[in-house]
């Protein structure tokens, strides 16, 4: 699970195909790749002179896991953290791009290890980590999804349109919720009733 290429493998079957849904800020999104990251990419993939819908859907499979790998494992330096924490980190730098640092940031800063939160793995990043993870051993892999489950509930709390990613029609847990879970043990799932609770103030 901590090969770093079978995560992005993991990652990219996640996100699925090309969409381009309208109350997502993200854009037209092809295996998880935004416009936006295309854009600052400058992948221009069919050579037009302008990098816009065509080329985010002719993007590949490869492509994709490639660019995760680099602009989304390499450069933020998730390589540098614990390797029990690459997938969940991933799979969220991925989905929230730096607010997947300051999760884990304001995670540490909840144990009372002084850590800056400003979205950036660096050497103090690193050092609380390897302290919260000695200190929870156990419990710090579930922590962090832990908190990425609350992430999402308070953005669907602060914006409406996002509702439909947490919760679906039927009342049940969204997308992003079971994301979230399937790096969170068992035991900690919220049930059924537990997501109906912690939603039910949403029209």
């Amino acid at each position: 699970m901590n090969d770093v290429s079978q995560i992005a493998e993991e990652i990219v079957a996640r996100e699925g195909g090309y969409v381009n849904d309208p109350d997502d800020p993200g854009g037209a999104t092809n295996f998880g790749v935004t416009i936006h990251t295309m854009r600052r990419l400058g992948l221009d993939l069919d050579r037009n002179g302008q990098v816009n819908e065509q080329d985010v859907r002719v993007l590949s499979r490869e492509q994709a896991v490639a660019i995760f790998i680099e602009h989304y494992f390499e450069r933020p330096r998730i390589r540098d953290l614990p390797a029990e924490l690459h997938a969940s980190v991933f799979d969220m730098y991925v989905n929230a791009g730096s607010n997947a640092v300051r999760i884990l940031q304001r995670l540490l800063r909840d144990m009372r290890i002084d850590v800056t939160v400003d979205g950036v793995i660096g050497p103090q990043t690193i050092a609380g980590v390897q302290q919260g993870m000695a200190a929870a051993v156990d419990h710090f892999v579930d922590a962090y999804g832990i908190a990425r489950r609350n992430y999402y509930y308070s953005l669907a709390d602060a914006r409406p349109a996002s509702r439909k990613f947490a919760r679906r029609l039927d009342g049940g847990k969204g997308g992003w919720i079971t994301r979230a879970e399937e790096f969170i043990s068992l035991r900690y799932h919220l049930s059924h009733d537990q997501h109906r609770e912690r939603t039910a103030k949403w029209v």
